[in-house]
């Protein structure tokens, strides 16, 4: 079975995306890079080199420190798909992160994105 062609694609060319759909919601890079955090675990150095050595979605995901335990929690619509319901664990996290970006572009802060609301007030990771 061939791999979904978003999983090849390179983290550093959608993370441009990310911040450019964020800034047109005078959202910031920084926010941007929270929600990041939380997801995946990653720091500023650890996601600053996944952006520099340009690896893919899959390498992005596989190489992650520790996927957020509380990012189940997250609900919604994506591309006319719910995101609880993406079968393919890699699939669902893209979209997972694509839902974050998302609410962050709907000027939502993090405390009242979809589903993780209660995760939230259990993290240090704000966004204001």
């Amino acid at each position: 079975m061939s791999k979904h062609p978003i999983f090849t694609i390179p983290f550093a060319k959608v993370y441009s995306l990310y911040i450019q759909k964020a800034g047109r919601k005078n959202r910031t890079e920084e926010e941007v890079d929270q929600i990041i955090f939380w997801l995946t675990g990653y720091d500023d150095t650890g996601l600053k080199q996944q952006v520099e050595l340009e690896n893919d979605f899959e390498t992005f995901f596989a190489q992650a420190p520790a996927i957020h335990p509380n990012s189940s929690l997250i609900k919604g619509v994506v591309c006319g798909v719910r995101v609880e319901e993406v079968d393919d664990p890699l699939m669902q996290k893209i979209r997972y992160l694509d839902k974050l970006i998302d609410e962050l572009a709907k000027g939502k802060s993090m405390g009242k994105f979809s589903g993780i609301k209660a995760s939230y007030q259990q993290t240090r990771y704000l966004i204001n």
